[in-house]
């Protein structure tokens, strides 16, 4: 009987091994492709729907710290005429959600929208529907590369970048990105709440890339900057049709400051 159980437990045992075993060479596999996932969240915190598509962002933001997943916030400003200036908004960002309906040929725009590489967009609360987008993404071969490095200067930084199989009608996309904020909401759709953000868009500017693919370029640093706070994304994308074909993000250099 003692030999029976022991030989049953040692079956077990040897099961849950191979179970566990394969489990890790399926995570291990699952984002094979050295892929990147580019998230755009276009939110505003004059619009009510938008606070559970910001804590979704946020999730993923920690779940995938570890992944070449790279999340931008831009915060829409149509929504300040309704009660509620979002201190984050622009009418650039505003303008950039504009291309994106041309581009993947939608009637109108709304809040909370994501958008994955520039061609996959849906209801930036959906879940589901992100993760999926965001293993296709590291699942995919890249057709091009970019690396980033920031440089400290007095006021501003000055980023030197290359990039290698970008093609025709693309460009550098540049976005200084505040990693985390906060804003205590007095009137509009969510007055009275205390709203967290993450990966919110303080600068984005546009760099023609030369035929080397190689350059530099210099971004002003907003108030209350520090280097702990804020990092650069950068990004190629097709000026045709929207889609990004490479991805990276620099960090900034210790005791950096404005």
């Amino acid at each position: 009987m003692t030999f029976a159980t022991g030989l049953v437990a040692a079956v077990l045992v040897s099961s849950a091994f191979i179970n566990a075993k394969n489990s890790a060479k399926k995570i291990k596999g699952e984002f094979a492709g050295n892929g990147f996932a580019v998230i755009e969240l276009f939110t505003s915190e004059g619009c009510s729907s938008c606070p559970p598509a910001d804590e979704l962002v946020a999730r993923m933001q920690k779940e995938y710290s570890d992944k070449p997943v790279y999340i931008l916030a831009f915060h829409v400003d149509y929504w300040n005429r309704l009660g509620w200036k979002d201190p984050f908004s622009s009418p650039g960002y505003s303008k950039r959600q504009n291309n994106y309906a041309s581009w993947l040929k939608l009637k109108s725009v709304y809040t909370p929208q994501i958008v994955v590489n520039g061609g996959k967009e849906f209801v930036g609360s959906e879940e589901g529907t992100l993760r999926n987008a965001i293993t296709a993404g590291l699942r995919m071969a890249p057709v091009a590369k970019l690396t980033l490095n920031a440089q400290n200067a007095p006021g501003h930084i000055i980023l030197q970048y290359k990039a290698e199989g970008a093609g025709n009608n693309t460009t550098l996309l540049l976005a200084l990105v505040q990693k985390a904020g906060q804003t205590k909401v007095q009137r509009g759709e969510n007055g009275g709440r205390t709203l967290s953000h993450v990966q919110i868009v303080r600068k984005v500017q546009n760099t023609p890339l030369n035929i080397s693919g190689s350059g530099s370029a210099t971004l002003a640093l907003p108030d209350g900057f520090t280097t702990q706070g804020y990092e650069v994304i950068g990004f190629i994308q097709n000026t045709g049709n929207g889609a990004i074909l490479a991805a990276a993000k620099s960090a900034f250099e210790t005791g950096m400051s404005k």
